[in-house]
């Protein structure tokens, strides 16, 4: 971790109508301005952890790197709140629209939407993968095994990176979002291949989410939450298996089965004489 991602902060616990005074464990928020090449880029509010695979993923989910390598250098002042990058290739900052946004780290109206920049990122997702439904219950036990953090505070969403059979990587902030772009510059820092790779992600799935997911090149995104309508219409369009719902050993495939063991099995069982 690269601060303190918690706080103790007194409370007046009521258990009925009785009042007792405790500790309770809290998530910490920072703002973060991200500065390229000396301009102002965007100001997220985020967990204190993973900062620069944060920055990193972010970037290139917004389109502005492509690469890893496209990063010269970057320096982060968490306390300050700023991060310092330069990239190797020249921006037009007059032509980025989302230059000097805020990126609040809850999950409603405070995040924007650009389309522009999804258009040019966004990408059909043509991997094959396979799973089988116990291996999503599976993962997702692993991921809520994982999830110290939240364990704690009660306030932070997880994503991991996984295979079929185990966690890659795992992330956690106080943004589901942020979650996932610390995700993706642990893929561009390590250059992990994804061919034989999903997510498994504790928080709703939005449309933005899903956007971030086949940026990544993910086919396979496995949530505990409720997917919205803009999502599975997006997921169709671009060729992403979206389970949701994934509790106890129960689960919902909402889109492309095509890539759920049993749910092929079935179909090859329906057809065959």
């Amino acid at each position: 971790m690269d601060e303190t991602v918690k706080y103790d902060w007194e409370i007046i616990h009521f258990n009925e109508s009785s009042p007792i005074l405790q500790d309770e464990t809290i998530a910490s928020e920072n703002p973060l301005t991200v500065m390229i090449n000396g301009m102002e880029f965007a100001t997220m509010v985020c967990s204190p952890s993973n900062v620069k695979e944060l920055i990193i993923g972010f970037l290139a989910s917004e389109g502005i790197i492509h690469t890893f390598r496209e990063i010269a250098s970057i320096d982060i002042d968490i306390k300050q709140g700023f991060a310092y990058v330069e990239v190797t290739r020249p921006i037009d900052m007059a032509q980025v629209d989302h230059s000097k946004r805020f990126i609040g780290s809850c999950c409603g109206k405070s995040r924007q939407f650009y389309f522009k920049s999804d258009v040019k990122t966004a990408k059909t997702v043509l991997n094959q993968l396979v799973v089988s439904v116990a291996q999503c219950y599976t993962l997702m036990e692993k991921l809520q095994q994982a999830s110290i953090y939240f364990k704690e505070t009660g306030g932070v969403h997880n994503a991991a990176l996984c295979s079929v059979k185990e966690i890659i990587s795992i992330q956690t902030d106080i943004g589901r979002h942020n979650t996932l772009d610390k995700i993706y510059g642990d893929i561009l820092i390590r250059e992990i291949p994804l061919r034989d790779k999903l997510i498994v992600f504790s928080g709703r799935i939005s449309s933005e989410v899903l956007l971030k997911i086949s940026k990544m090149g993910i086919g396979i995104l496995v949530s505990k939450s409720a997917p919205t309508d803009l999502a599975l219409k997006l997921a169709n369009d671009l060729g992403i298996t979206v389970i949701g719902f994934v509790r106890g050993r129960k689960m919902n495939v909402y889109t492309h089965p095509k890539r759920i063991y049993e749910a092929i099995k079935t179909k090859q069982d329906q057809l065959s004489p």
